[in-house]
Formats: C-alpha cells, sequence, structure tokens
C-alpha cells in the first residue's frame, strides 16, 4: 500500500535540486520538494513547515493541525502505517 504520510520540514539540504531533509515519525530522509507552491521563491521557509510525503517527493502543504489528526488515523491502521514507514527508512534520495 502507498500512503502519503505527513512529514515535518527540517532542513533543505540541496536548494539547487530542490532537496529538502523532512522528518517522519522520528524517520528522517531526503525528499523532492520541488512539487510544492512557491518553493522557489522561499526554500528556507520550508524549515518547520508540515507537507504531505509520497514515493519521494512532497505533494502538498499542510497545517500542523491536519498533520496531526492524518499521523493519528494512519497510525490506527497498524501494519500498513508500520510497513509505509519500514519502506521510508529504506529508502534514499541521492
Amino acid at each position: 500500500m502507498c500512503l502519503a504520510i505527513p512529514g515535518r520540514v527540517v532542513k533543505v539540504v540541496d536548494d539547487a535540486n530542490q532537496l529538502a531533509q523532512v522528518d517522519v515519525a522520528g524517520v528522517k530522509r531526503t525528499v523532492n520538494v520541488g512539487l510544492l507552491d512557491g518553493y522557489g521563491e522561499h526554500a528556507g521557509a520550508l524549515v518547520g513547515q508540515w507537507v504531505l510525503i509520497h514515493v519521494g517527493f512532497a505533494l502538498s502543504r499542510i497545517d500542523e493541525q491536519e498533520a496531526m489528526a492524518t499521523l493519528d488515523l494512519l497510525q490506527q491502521m497498524g501494519a500498513a502505517y508500520d510497513q509505509e514507514l519500514q519502506e521510508l527508512s529504506e529508502s534514499a534520495i541521492e
């Protein structure tokens, strides 16, 4: 199962390639943030914001309340959520 999972942007790691490090339930991964509206204008403004992540891309920004509600629902899914986190921890964008 493929899910879009909320993650908080920790830092922009490669502005030229539009890559940022996000924290998803304690798992830190580099994702592409180039699909986000206004990314090029204010890359540093992403730090601390919540985004929905799917297959290595941040798809959209979300507020903290939506992120927490989504994480709560995903945790209730049990094994599917655990599998998604496992796959995320094993993935890498270089």
